[in-house]
């Protein structure tokens, strides 16, 4: 997890318990994952139980953790209030770092500890400019052992995540950092999700809340499958939660290499569509998370995702285009009248906001509005995103303090064919995303899959 505090950005990593057995044979990788924060942390943090009070495993990490030479705090969880206080000081023979008393849950002395964890990280050596945080945070979300962690792990080139056969090794969501081609990334792992009824257990449950908030967190969803596996229910679950929260995502079929030359990509196209119909603004790429082909070119896609959500687009160029689209097709009659749009302009950015104000909302038809957001889609640089679009009745006053009627590209029924008049689009000349930082001719892009509209086509895997 990335952290800002007092000027200062560091990356606070989350291990596993050390010295516990896991039922699931995971003991081994869960120490080297914790040797290995070890040797690239700059500050530990060694976290006791204060209700729980001082045991046997403690003393056994006090003891791996005299062999690092590194400044380290000894932080007393669960010392909810200051009666509790006393029963923390017995942490103190442990004889290893910085007593430090907090609460997570009541949220007491984070401050204390923030400066403190601050006071001890080394100055930074730069050449007179601020370390950034990422420019971009994508979440990498997907059923259970589709290779999300194996695909974080190629990304940094280390094993940051217990990567096993095991399904759901994943428990909670993991921030990592890392750069590509002089970009900052973070990078969200998420538990893998399961069917409602097979959530029986609490971290289960946790993990479905924190894959949700991963989601939230976003700027860019990658939503991973798994090419050897049909779809079910939660993938359908998950690509709607994502629509629901207006996020750019592409769809990521992983471990391509065990069916390349065996299936066209074509297909797997087909039916990505069939089952996304209402995503399908939403390209597709084929990797092999376990190798790096064509992750590349997915992050760069990535990228364009990002710069085509934060796009602003004058209202001078709105207005002209609603006016051209009201010209190619005026609304049905409302009460024996055309109702009207006096002016567009875009409120936000990620998604991008749209608000027509108009005389009567309640006047233009779904279909309607489909094919407005369907022509405003295919006119501005918001080809493969969602856009929010509202329509707002002119207050007397014009004050628009009431939005009403929300459409966003879930409504839009991708079969829709909409035919835009060249003239028309040689009148219209909207800013473009610059795209020279990418190489789509490389070799990294070529069997990556970018569709924008829905194949015709259908059929399923087999």
């Amino acid at each position: 997890t990335l952290i800002e505090y007092d000027g200062r950005h560091f990356e606070l990593i989350d291990t596993g318990g050390m010295g516990i057995e896991d039922v699931d044979n995971l003991t081994d990788e869960v120490e080297a994952q914790i040797e290995a924060a070890i040797q690239e942390a700059d500050v530990l943090l060694f976290v006791v139980d204060t209700r729980s009070g001082l045991v046997p495993l403690d003393e056994e990490v006090a003891l791996r953790l005299r062999k690092v030479d590194k400044p380290i705090l000894l932080v007393a969880n669960k010392t909810d209030s200051s009666s509790l206080d006393a029963n923390a000081e017995e942490f103190r023979k442990l004889g290893r770092g910085w007593l430090t008393l907090v609460s997570v849950q009541q949220n007491r002395n984070k401050d204390v500890l923030l400066d403190l964890i601050c006071q001890r990280l080394p100055d930074l050596q730069h050449d007179g400019s601020e370390l950034e945080p990422p420019v971009m945070k994508i979440a990498i979300v997907g059923r259970r052992n589709v290779g999300k962690s194996t695909f974080v792990n190629t990304l940094v080139k280390a094993e940051r995540m217990i990567v096993s056969e095991v399904p759901g090794t994943t428990r909670d969501s993991v921030d990592v950092m890392f750069e590509l081609d002089g970009h900052q990334f973070m990078a969200i792992d998420t538990p893998g999700l399961r069917r409602n009824k097979s959530v029986r257990t609490d971290i289960d449950w946790y993990g479905v809340h924190r894959a949700q908030r991963s989601i939230r967190r976003a700027d860019v969803v990658l939503l991973f499958f798994d090419c050897k596996q049909q779809m079910r229910k939660v993938d359908k679950q998950l690509a709607h939660y994502i629509s629901d929260q207006y996020k750019p995502c592409i769809f990521v079929v992983n471990k391509w290499d065990q069916l390349a030359g065996q299936m066209p990509t074509e297909r797997w196209v087909r039916y990505v569509r069939e089952m996304f119909p209402t995503m399908a603004y939403c390209p597709i790429g084929f990797v092999t998370g376990q190798t790096g082909k064509n992750v590349k070119a997915l992050l760069n896609h990535a990228q364009m995702l990002f710069k085509q959500a934060n796009q602003r687009i004058s209202t001078g160029q709105l207005n002209r285009l609603v006016k051209a689209a009201l010209v190619k097709h005026e609304p049905p009659l409302y009460q024996l009248k055309r109702p009207k749009i006096y002016y567009a302009t875009q409120v936000a950015e990620a998604p991008p906001t749209i608000v027509l104000v108009c005389n009567h909302p309640q006047g233009f038809t779904a279909p309607y509005q489909r094919y407005l957001l369907g022509f405003l889609r295919d006119h501005l640089p918001f080809g493969e995103i969602p856009i929010k679009l509202y329509l707002q009745q002119r207050s007397r006053d014009d004050q628009r303090d009431e939005i009403g009627h929300e459409y966003s590209a879930e409504s839009l029924d991708p079969t829709q064919e909409i035919t835009i008049d060249e003239d028309l689009e040689q009148d219209f000349d909207p800013e473009n995303i610059e795209e020279d930082d990418f190489d789509f001719e490389s070799e990294d892009y070529q069997n990556i899959e970018l569709e924008r509209k829905t194949d015709d086509s259908s059929g399923p895997v087999d």
